[in-house]
C-alpha cells in the first residue's frame, strides 16, 4: 500500500508578514478536501494491488498552502484578498503529489480517480506528454470534491500531481538547485538551465527503458536488454547529477 506524508500550513488562519490575513478557519475545508481525496488514493491503491498484485502508486504527499504563500500568489496576479476571491482564482490551496513506479501508472490512477461519480476534473495540463522548457514533467490535475460539514456541503477544488519516480527525483533536485542559485548563477555553470534540461531527457529515458522491463515482465518473458542494464541507468543517471553540481 502506498504510504503518505502530509505538510502544511496550520489551518486556523494566520497572517504574513505584509499583513494579509487568512480567514480563522477557512483553510480547514481545504485539509478536509485532502484527506477525502486521500483516502480515495489508498483505497485505489489497496485495491488495486490485491486485484492486480501490482501497486500503481508508490507514495503520497500532500499540504495545505501556507499563509504567506497564499498572500504572495494574489499580490503578484494582482488580486482581491477576499475569501470568495481566494476561493474561485487559487487552484492550489489544497495539493497532493502521487509518485507512481511507472509511466502507464500515472495516466491509470489518473482515469481511475477522475472516473469517479464524486470527483470533477476541473482542467488538466499534461506536461508529461509536453515537458516545460527546464525539462519539468508531471500530470497536473485540478479536481473539485465535495467535502461534508455539519450544515452544509462544499465543493473543494484541489491540484493534483501525478509523476513517476525518476520525474519526482528530477523536479526535487532542480527545486533545491534553484533555490540554491536564486541569487546568482556559478560562474562554472553558465549551462545551467541547459544542463538541468538535458537530465530531464536521462530521467525520461530512465522511465521509459523501466516501462519495457515491466512490460516484458508482464508478459513472462525476459526484456531484450538484461534488468540489470536497467539499473545501470539509473546509476549513470545518479553520476551524472553527481558531476554536474
Amino acid at each position: 500500500m502506498a504510504t503518505t506524508r502530509e505538510s502544511g500550513a496550520a489551518v486556523d488562519g494566520g497572517r504574513d508578514t505584509d499583513g494579509f490575513t487568512v480567514p480563522a478557519g477557512f483553510l480547514l475545508v481545504y485539509k478536509f478536501a485532502i484527506e477525502e481525496l486521500m483516502t480515495k488514493l489508498r483505497i485505489l491503491s489497496e485495491e488495486f494491488d490485491f486485484a492486480h498484485r501490482h501497486d500503481p502508486i508508490e507514495h503520497i504527499s500532500s499540504r495545505v498552502k501556507r499563509p504567506a504563500a497564499i498572500g504572495q500568489k494574489l499580490r503578484r496576479r494582482g488580486l482581491g484578498t477576499d475569501p470568495a476571491t481566494i476561493t474561485e482564482q487559487l487552484d492550489d490551496i489544497a495539493g497532493v503529489r502521487v509518485v507512481c513506479p511507472f509511466l502507464s501508472d500515472v495516466y491509470h490512477v489518473a482515469r481511475m480517480l477522475t472516473g469517479q461519480d464524486d470527483v470533477e476534473l476541473v482542467r488538466s495540463k499534461d506536461y508529461v506528454a509536453n515537458p516545460k522548457a527546464n525539462g519539468y514533467r508531471s500530470l497536473h490535475l485540478i479536481v473539485r470534491i465535495p467535502v461534508f460539514l455539519s450544515d452544509r456541503v462544499e465543493k473543494v477544488k484541489v491540484e493534483v500531481q501525478l509523476r513517476t519516480i525518476a520525474m519526482d527525483f528530477w523536479a526535487t533536485l532542480e527545486h533545491k538547485l534553484n533555490y540554491k542559485y536564486t541569487d546568482r548563477l556559478p560562474e562554472d555553470f553558465a549551462d545551467f538551465a541547459g544542463e538541468l534540461a538535458g537530465t530531464a531527457v536521462v530521467a525520461a529515458q530512465l522511465d521509459t527503458r523501466m516501462q519495457q522491463a515491466a512490460r516484458a515482465d508482464a508478459r513472462h518473458r525476459r526484456p531484450r536488454r538484461p534488468a540489470l542494464t536497467v539499473l545501470f541507468g539509473l546509476a549513470g543517471f545518479l553520476r551524472h547529477w553527481c558531476c554536474s553540481v
